[in-house]
Formats: C-alpha cells, structure tokens, sequence
C-alpha cells in the first residue's frame, strides 16, 4: 500500500513541479511584447496541426481527400464561429451541419 502512495505523490510530483516553476519565476518579471505575442500564436499552431491532418487526410492511406465531409462541415462552422465567437453556437452549427452532411452523397460532387 506505501508503495503506490509514494507512486502517486511521486507522479503528483513530477506532474506539478515543471508547471510550477515556471509560473513561480515568470510572475514576478515581465516578459518582452515581441515573446508575449509569439506565446499567443501557440495554441492556435497547435489547433490547426491537429485538425487539418483529420479533416483532409483519408484514415489509414493517410492521402488528401477534399471530398471528406468533415472538411465541409468544418469550414462554414469555423465561419461561424469567427463571426459570432459563440461556443454553444458553434457546437450547434457543427452538429447540425454534420447531421446534414450525412444526409448528402458526396458522389454527387464529385466531377472528376
């Protein structure tokens, strides 16, 4: 039983020290605007390195379909997201649109 508490507080540990010190040193300074800006580009870099790759490529083959109705959906969800800046409605106009997605054969745009 002593061992897997000294587990947990050890991976407690770990988990908490390398967030915390950080945030314990760089609260008390202030960071150049230059660095500050580039921090902000961060989680949107992130978000596109996740989503693009699962709205254009095709699962296993992992080759570029822009017929995937994901990538459909996404594009006026994400519109409508930038234009309102409303989460619940964003998640509301994806489902839907997803919904309706589903409903459509992409056969039928397909000209090539």
């Amino acid at each position: 039983m002593t061992d897997y508490l000294l587990l947990l507080l050890g991976m407690g540990l770990v988990t908490y020290v390398p967030r915390w010190l950080p945030l314990h040193y760089l609260s008390r300074r202030s960071l150049p605007e230059g660095f500050v800006q580039w921090l902000e580009l961060i989680p949107p870099a992130i978000l596109s390195a996740l989503l693009l790759p699962a709205l254009t490529l095709d699962g296993d083959t992992r080759h570029l379909d822009l017929l995937r109705p994901e990538l459909w959906v996404a594009l006026p969800t994400f519109g409508f997201a930038w234009w309102t800046r409303s989460l619940g409605g964003t998640v509301v106009v994806g489902m839907l649109l997803f919904w309706l997605a589903g409903k459509v054969n992409p056969m039928w745009f397909a000209w090539w």
